[in-house]
């Protein structure tokens, strides 16, 4: 992975850091200083919305972690493992998260009951790049595996020649 591409993803991954950081401490000034008027759930939307912005932040930190990895070489090792759970589990994360605005919205859609299956639907489909980055981490699995297996023929040709 080149230094432009480390650098710009590393330049991205801050400002969404930054803006996940943000809208989070606005949810909290939200949450202490403007009541609600009744017409939506808002303290139970800004609490959401909270846990939503933390499970995207180890996200963040977990793709930080595994692209520093990548640039020092390092990622076809068992270490990159807790980063690969870090992210499936934040995508976990989101999508109950999902579900819970579902949850809390459903009650304001009974007249169009669409909104809410096709909230739903997202929800599902979040879950299904949670298995997508699964099937990835089985295949770091694999590679790992691979990477220590040719690490250890080089070892017994080494002692060989």
């Amino acid at each position: 992975m080149g230094k432009l591409t480390v650098r710009a993803l590393r330049a991205v991954l801050t400002v969404v850091l930054a803006g996940t950081v943000f809208v989070q401490l606005s949810m909290v000034w939200a949450l202490a200083t403007d009541p609600e008027d009744g017409s939506l759930p808002l303290t139970p939307l800004r609490l959401i919305t909270i846990l939503g912005m933390a499970a995207a932040q180890v996200a963040l930190v977990c793709v930080w972690r595994l692209v520093a990895m990548v640039r020092r070489g390092t990622v076809f090792s068992p270490a990159a493992f807790r980063y690969v759970d870090g992210v499936i589990g934040a995508i976990v994360a989101a999508s109950l998260v999902w579900f819970a605005v579902t949850a809390v919205n459903a009650p304001g859609q009974r007249e169009d009951p669409g909104v809410t299956v096709i909230m739903g639907g997202i929800g599902l489909a979040i879950l299904g790049v949670a298995l997508i980055v699964l099937v990835l981490r089985m295949l770091l699995v694999q590679a790992v595996a691979r990477d220590v297996e040719a690490s250890q023929m080089q070892a017994e040709l080494d002692e060989v020649i």
